[in-house]
């Protein structure tokens, strides 16, 4: 249904900046939230930014707003995730998702159906 493919991760040193991409390929009609969340090792997954599939609303962890911004190019289905001032806490495997879920639930991973391999970031100190 949606074939995603994330790039862009890599190794950068703390106070860096990087610039994720998303790469969607869909088949179907439906417009897709978009929304990425990370794994750090030896931790559960956890969000980090979502786009609502209409309007342009973005939404954010807490922890993490006003260094990470989500945004997308319609024309190229891809979405993106600009980090700043990156610390080793940010180390992880960063990963995208699609999904149809309503508002309230844009934030749960369990209610995202699509999902990529991942791109895994390391920030060094």
């Amino acid at each position: 249904q949606v074939h995603l493919v994330e790039s862009g991760g890599g190794l950068v040193q703390a106070g860096g900046s990087l610039r994720l991409s998303c790469a969607a390929s869909i088949r179907s009609s439906n417009a897709y939230n978009m929304a990425w969340f990370r794994q750090a090792p030896g931790k559960e997954r956890e969000f980090v930014a979502a786009l609502r599939r209409t309007g342009g609303y973005t939404y954010y962890a807490d922890s993490l707003k006003g260094r990470f911004s989500i945004s997308r190019e319609s024309a190229k289905n891809t979405v993106y995730l600009q980090m700043n001032s990156l610390t080793v806490e940010d180390t992880a495997v960063y990963y995208c998702a699609a999904g149809t879920q309503i508002q309230s639930a844009i934030r749960d991973q369990h209610s995202y159906s699509n999902w990529g391999q991942g791109t895994q970031v390391t920030v060094s100190s």
